[in-house]
């Protein structure tokens, strides 16, 4: 008969080997105490810019635009008590081909452009516009509800563009008419010779006769300039 011999560590009870965060803290100070070279390669988190450089591209030469249009004079429709404007339509351009981070940016360069104007060539109603609450949010707004418009509206493509561009000039109007009659009713009182308690039908009379027009203008000049940027836009996912 052969003799088996027995193994001793056979008669040891097997351990499992358990790691504890204090090991794993050991481990990486020691790896971070390594020379850069030995180290193991790592890639850092990425993270997500606020805008591409596509985006600020663009951004800039739609303000660089609304910039040219305002200097200029062109981008103003000279009134009696007000000037209307056309520096709308870069913002809605904006917002409905390259979304809504785009629209706003451009929007807020329009609404600075505004304040400015209002600060060195002055009206009756620049009181009212100097406030960055009149001057500047409606128009940084402008470029969201561009795009929203664009996107919920259902139909042909022209039609869409169509009528985000009208919506949008019309809120335009409607948010910075109803910002001054929240804000500087009196005032608005004041500057027109008017009673306080005709200041809303003015108001509404404002709309209705600057922000038609404008709202139809934007729409003839901004559907045939979005509908061609986005046939030679390459196809890339929409950024928000």
């Amino acid at each position: 008969m052969e003799n088996w011999q027995k193994d001793p560590a056979a008669d040891k009870p097997r351990t499992t080997e358990v790691t504890s965060p204090i090991n794993d803290l050991q481990a990486d100070s020691q790896v971070a105490e390594r020379p850069a070279d030995e180290r193991p390669n790592v890639a850092p988190p990425t993270k997500r810019s606020f805008m591409t450089v596509r985006q600020l591209v663009i951004t800039g030469l739609l303000g660089g635009i609304t910039a040219l249009l305002g200097l200029t004079g062109y981008g103003f429709i000279h009134l009696i008590y007000m000037k209307a404007t056309i520096l709308h339509i870069p913002t809605i351009i904006g917002g409905i081909v390259e979304g809504p981070r785009v629209g706003m940016m451009t929007g807020l360069i329009f609404g600075c452009f505004s304040l400015f104007q209002n600060i060195v060539a002055p009206t009756l109603m620049s009181i009212v516009f100097l406030n960055p609450l009149i001057s500047v949010l409606p128009r940084v707004l402008l470029g969201l509800i561009a795009y929203l418009v664009y996107r919920a509206m259902p139909g042909a493509q022209a039609v869409k563009i169509a009528v985000s561009a009208l919506v949008t000039s019309m809120m335009n109007t409607i948010m910075v008419m109803g910002l001054t009659y929240i804000l500087y009713a009196k005032e608005f009182a004041e500057m027109r010779h008017v009673p306080l308690d005709q200041v809303v039908n003015i108001i509404i009379g404002i709309c209705i006769a600057n922000g038609i027009p404008e709202a139809i203008g934007a729409a003839v000049i901004v559907t045939p300039i979005v509908l061609v940027l986005l046939k030679t836009r390459k196809p890339t996912r929409r950024q928000a």
